[in-house]
C-alpha cells in the first residue's frame, strides 16, 4: 500500500479472519465506534462505481473489500489505490477529499462507511464531483 506524506487520508490493512465459510473484520475499534453517527453498508456490483463526492464537514471511515479501485482527489491531486483481491483496507478520509470507489471484480463489492455527521436527506454536508 503507497500513499505519500503529504496525504491527510490514513489508509490500513484491516486484519481479517478467513476460514471455509467466508472472511470476518472489525472496522472499527470500541474507542473509534464511540464518534461515529451514522454507518451504512454498500454492495456495489461488478464495474459500478460508488462515492464520487466531496464532505463539507464529515469524517467518513470506510472499509472496502477488494478488489477495487479507489480514487481521491485531495488538493486538486487525483491519485489511486488499488486493493488486491480478498484484502480489506480502511480510509479515514477527512473533509474536502473527493473520494470514489470501483468495483474491479467479477462479484459483489462491500464497502462498510461510518460518518462523524448524521445522515442528512437533504445532502448538505455532501457535494457531487465526478472523479471516476
Amino acid at each position: 500500500m503507497n500513499t505519500p506524506n503529504a496525504s491527510r487520508v490514513s489508509v490500513q490493512s484491516v486484519k481479517t479472519h478467513r476460514d471455509a465459510r467466508g472472511s470476518l473484520f472489525e472496522p472499527l475499534t470500541d474507542a473509534e465506534l464511540a464518534n461515529q453517527k451514522n454507518v451504512h453498508v454498500v454492495l456495489t456490483q461488478p464495474n459500478e462505481v460508488r462515492g464520487n463526492h466531496v464532505h463539507r464537514t464529515a469524517v467518513e471511515t470506510t472499509s472496502v473489500v477488494g478488489p477495487c479501485l479507489i480514487r481521491l482527489k485531495e488538493d486538486g491531486t487525483i491519485r489511486d489505490l488499488e486493493v488486491p483481491v480478498g484484502e480489506t483496507w480502511r480510509l479515514t478520509i477527512p473533509p474536502g477529499v473527493v473520494h470514489a470507489f470501483r468495483n474491479t471484480g467479477d462479484s459483489m463489492m462491500v464497502l462498510v462507511s461510518f460518518s462523524t455527521n448524521l445522515h442528512d436527506p437533504a445532502g448538505t454536508d455532501t457535494l457531487r464531483e465526478q472523479i471516476l
